[in-house]
C-alpha cells in the first residue's frame, strides 16, 4: 500500500463516515430511529440492502469457497435470494405496515402469540451477532493479508471501524444507515469489479480459465473444470444430490430475507408499498451479478493456484499479487465500505429488536419516547461488541462458511418455515409454539450428531449439512399443520394479543403507508409484479443454460 493508496481509503470511507454523522445530527424520535419516519426511496433502500448483502465476508467466502467446492453457492446468492426479497418485500414486510409493526418480530406475535416474539428476537440477535463476528474475522483476513498489517494493528484499526459504525448508527438511526449504506454500496461496486477484472485478465478471460480448470485433476476422477457447474457439487462426502443443495441455498435465501430484520427494517422505512417492492427487486438486481463475480473469482484463482492451502485467504491473496498502486486503494476502500455497512446495518436491526421485542414488551414498557431511543443507541453499541465473541468458534471452522451453515438449521429455518405458514396459511395460533420446538428440537439433534458425538443409528441422509436444512424446514411446517388439523384453523378476525405503553403508542403513530408515490398508478412495465417476474424468468434461464 502506498501513500496514493491509503489517501483513496481515508477520503472514501472518512468521507461517507462523515456524511452519516452529518444525517445523525439533531434530535430522533422513535419514528425516524427505527424506520426513518417512512420516508425513503426505493433506490436508497435498494443500494443499502445491496451493501449489506455483499459484505466483506461474502468477499472472503465466496472466493474461499468456490476455490474448494464449485459455483453451487450463487443459489442462494440468485434464485434463493430472489425469491426471499419477493416474499418479504410483497408479502411479509406489507402485512407488517398494515398492522403498525416496527420488527418482524411483532408480526410472529400477532400472527401466533407472545412466546414466538421474544423467540424470535433472541434467535435473529444469537444468529446476526455470529454473522457480526464472521464479518470482524473476515475484515481480519483481509488488512493482514493484503496490507501486511501486524495482527495487532489490525484489531485496533478494527475496532476503530466498529466505533465509528456504531457511533452514526446510534446517533441516525435507519435514514443514517440507509444513506451512508448506499454510497458504501458504490463504493464496494468499484472495488469488485475491479479485483473481478484483474484475475480475468490474468487467467485470460473465462475459456481460458475452464480450459486451465481442465487440466487440473480432483478426486474420483474429475477434472477443476467441474467446479464451474453447480450439478457437480455432491456435499461434503460427495453423497448429496446437486437438487438437496438448491433447496437448502434457497431456503436459506428465504431465511436472509424473512427472519433477518436487517432486511425487513429497510424494507419498512418505504415511503410507500411501491417502493418497499421495487426496493427489493433493484436490490436483489444489482446484488446477484456482483455475487455471481466474487464467487467466480475462487474459480479463476483454482486456475492461477491450483494449490492453495487457505482458501479463505485468496481474496486479499489475489488483490496483492493483480493489483497496483492506487486500485489496491480502492479494494480496500470496498472492503471497510462492506465491513461498515454491515456493522451499522446490524447493529441497527438486531438494538430495534432487543429494545421492542424484548426491553419495552417485557420489561419496562411505560417510558417515554426518548428513552427508548437512547436504550436502543446503548444497544447498539453492546451487539457490536458482542460480535467478537463468537471469533474463536469461527477459527475452528476449515471455512468461514462452515461456520455459518454449522448454526442455520438450529433455529433459523424454522423461523423462516414460521413466516412463510404464517402468511399463507390460516394455520392455528398454537402451530407456531409446537412448530418452532419441532424444528429447532430437530436442529438440534443434527448438530449434535454433525458436530460433536456420532450418534450412529442417524444415518447421514437425515442429519448432514444440506439435508439439515430440508429437514429442519419440513419438521416445522409439518408440525404447524397437523396441530392446525386438531385445533382447528386460525381466525384472522380475532384481535391479536395486545400491547400497551409506548409500544402501543408507536405503532398508532405511525404515518399510512400509501400504495404508490406518484399522482396516478404507474404504467404495467413499472409495476414490482412485473419487474420481479421478468427477473425471475431471466435468473431461471441463466443458472439453468450456464451454471447447472
Amino acid at each position: 500500500m502506498t501513500g496514493i493508496d491509503w489517501l483513496i481509503v481515508l477520503l472514501l470511507n472518512g468521507s461517507v463516515m462523515i456524511f452519516g454523522l452529518f444525517l445523525a445530527r439533531g434530535k430522533h424520535t422513535s419514528q425516524d430511529w427505527f424506520l426513518g419516519h417512512r420516508s425513503l426511496a426505493w433506490w436508497a433502500i435498494g443500494l443499502s440492502m445491496f451493501a449489506t448483502n455483499v459484505d466483506n465476508a461474502d468477499l472472503v467466502s465466496l472466493t474461499g469457497t468456490t476455490y474448494r467446492e464449485g459455483l453451487h453457492i450463487i443459489m442462494v446468492h440468485t434464485l434463493g435470494s430472489l425469491l426471499g426479497a419477493c416474499f418479504a418485500a410483497f408479502y411479509l414486510v406489507p402485512a407488517m405496515a398494515r398492522a403498525g409493526q416496527f420488527t418482524n418480530a411483532e408480526y410472529l406475535e400477532n400472527r401466533f402469540g407472545p412466546t414466538l416474539r421474544i423467540l424470535s428476537a433472541l434467535i435473529q440477535i444469537q444468529y446476526r451477532s455470529s454473522m457480526l463476528g464472521l464479518m470482524i474475522w473476515s475484515l481480519f483476513l483481509l488488512l493482514t493479508g493484503l496490507l501486511g498489517l501486524a495482527d495487532s494493528t489490525a484489531w485496533m484499526l478494527i475496532i476503530a471501524i466498529v466505533a465509528l459504525a456504531g457511533l452514526y448508527t446510534s446517533l441516525g438511526g435507519l435514514k443514517s444507515v440507509v444513506m451512508t449504506d448506499a454510497l458504501q454500496g458504490l463504493i464496494l461496486f468499484a472495488a469488485v469489479v475491479t479485483v473481478f477484472s484483474a484475475v480475468w485478465q490474468a487467467t485470460g478471460g473465462w475459456s481460458q480459465m475452464l480450459s486451465r480448470l481442465d487440466g487440473i485433476s480432483l478426486a474420483e476422477g474429475r477434472t477443476a473444470a467441474s467446479l464451474a457447474r453447480m450439478r457437480e457439487y455432491h456435499g461434503d462426502q460427495g453423497q448429496t444430490s446437486a437438487w438437496v443443495v438448491a433447496l437448502g441455498w434457497i431456503i436459506i435465501g428465504l431465511g436472509y430475507w424473512s427472519v433477518n430484520h436487517t432486511q425487513t427494517m429497510r424494507l419498512s422505512g418505504a415511503r410507500s408499498l411501491w417502493d418497499m417492492k421495487m426496493a427489493a427487486i433493484f436490490g436483489v438486481a444489482v446484488s446477484m451479478p456482483i455475487m455471481v463475480g466474487c464467487a467466480s473469482i475462487g474459480l479463476f484463482a483454482k486456475a492461477l493456484y491450483p494449490d492453495f492451502e487457505t482458501p479463505d485467504n485468496l481474496y486479499p491473496y489475489l488483490a496483492d499479487q493483480y493489483l497496483g498502486a492506487g486500485l489496491k486503494g480502492l479494494v480496500v476502500a470496498g472492503i471497510v465500505a462492506a465491513a461498515v455497512s454491515t456493522f451499522d446495518s446490524m447493529s441497527s436491526s438486531l438494538s430495534a429488536l432487543f429494545t421492542r421485542d424484548i426491553y419495552a414488551r417485557f420489561l419496562n414498557s411505560q417510558r417515554d419516547d426518548a428513552h427508548y431511543v437512547r436504550i436502543s443507541q446503548l444497544a447498539t453499541a453492546a451487539i457490536l461488541i458482542s460480535g467478537f465473541a463468537y471469533i474463536p468458534f469461527i477459527r475452528t471452522k476449515e471455512t468461514m462458511l462452515q461456520a455459518f451453515l454449522t448454526l442455520i438449521p438450529v433455529f433459523v429455518t424454522p423461523l423462516c418455515g414460521l413466516y412463510l405458514v404464517g402468511v399463507f396459511t390460516s394455520a392455528h395460533r398454537k402451530s407456531g409454539v409446537i412448530g418452532i420446538l419441532a424444528g429447532a428440537s430437530y436442529g438440534m439433534i443434527a448438530l449434535l450428531d454433525r458436530e460433536i458425538v456420532d450418534i450412529v443409528w442417524l444415518p447421514a441422509w437425515f442429519t448432514g449439512r444440506w439435508v439439515a436444512l430440508l429437514w429442519s424446514f419440513a419438521f416445522t411446517i409439518l408440525a404447524a399443520f397437523v396441530t392446525t388439523a386438531v385445533l382447528g384453523k386460525y381466525d384472522r378476525d380475532l384481535p391479536a394479543d395486545s400491547t400497551s405503553g409506548w409500544l402501543r403508542e408507536s405503532s398508532e403513530s405511525l404515518p399510512a403507508l400509501p400504495l404508490h408515490p406518484f399522482d396516478r398508478p404507474p404504467a404495467w412495465w413499472l409495476r414490482p409484479e412485473t419487474l420481479a417476474g421478468l427477473l425471475i424468468v431471466v435468473t431461471l434461464y441463466i443458472l439453468w443454460t450456464f451454471f447447472w
